[in-house]
This record gives structure tokens, sequence and C-alpha cells, in this order.
């Protein structure tokens, strides 16, 4: 059958241009070894540190409010810190997650995940070592995440 790209059980494979294209100018862009990835993290990955210090920044230059930070280190092994903010209504709340999204994207090359902006009640964005919510006024009340995450004997670092 030629044409098929498929071949028949016991026949030859008929090669095109591309796969010879692709099999011979390929090669791992990643590096290999153990002191090649630790580098790549040193130099690609911002620091937890270094991350939150723009998360807060972009939160600032958006004029969210309510903002608080919660350190997770000893706590939790999702993250280092958690962000929660608030926005006056839906429209802002997904705008701040929006830019904050493309500004992380833009600086850090980082990919963050976002659920919750359709709605615009209760926004998460996970930026790896740092978890950033933002909320409507009403729904952060209810809700209450600082509550559940603040240590015990005193406020939150705002």
């Amino acid at each position: 059958m030629l044409g098929y790209p498929y071949p028949a059980p016991g026949s030859f494979r008929r090669t095109y241009q591309e796969d010879t294209v692709l099999t011979g100018q390929t090669h791992a862009v990643a590096p290999t070894t153990a002191q090649g990835l630790a580098h790549a993290a040193q130099t690609d990955a911002p620091t937890s540190d270094t991350l939150l210090e723009r998360i807060l920044a972009s939160l600032d230059d958006d004029k969210a409010e309510e903002v608080v930070q919660i350190s997770l280190r000893g706590k939790s092994s999702i993250a280092d810190y958690m962000v929660i903010a608030s926005g006056r209504s839906s429209r802002q709340v997904a705008s701040i997650s929006d830019n904050l999204a493309e500004r992380l994207k833009e600086e850090f090359r980082l990919p963050c995940k976002i659920e919750g902006k359709d709605t615009g009640d209760w926004v998460l964005i996970d930026a790896g070592d740092v978890i950033v919510h933002v909320f409507r006024p009403e729904v952060r009340e209810f809700y209450q995440l600082e509550k559940m995450w603040m240590p015990t004997g005193g406020p939150a670092e705002q």
C-alpha cells in the first residue's frame, strides 16, 4: 500500500523527508548531568522570596486590597508562601489574576496555573513556590483562609 504511513506487518517502512530531517536534527536541549540540572535550576528558576516580592509588587500595582502573605515553610510541602488578596469586583479580581500571570510569564518564564477566573469570585494562581488567592471581599470573608493558615499566636505578615 503506497502512501499509507504505517507499514503492513513484515514489510519495510517507507521513509519520508520529514523522518530524516527530524531524526537527523533533533537533540536534547535539557541538561542531562546532575551538575547541569543544578546549574539550570539556579539560573532559570527564581527563588521563592524573589517570586514573592514580584507577586506583592504586581498586586500593589493592580490596587489589590488587604494583601496578606503567609509563610507555609514547615507547614506544607505544596508551597513556601501563600498570598491572599481582595479585589473590589469580579472584574478586578479577574484582571488582577490575568496581570499577575502575564507578568510572571514575561519576567520569569513561569507558566502559572489559574483556576476560577471565569466567575471572578475566587481565583487561585499556582506560581509554584507561591500560591495566590484573589477574592471578592464577600467570598473572602465566607471562606476565611487566613484563619486556617495563620501561625498560632500572631497575625499574618502584611
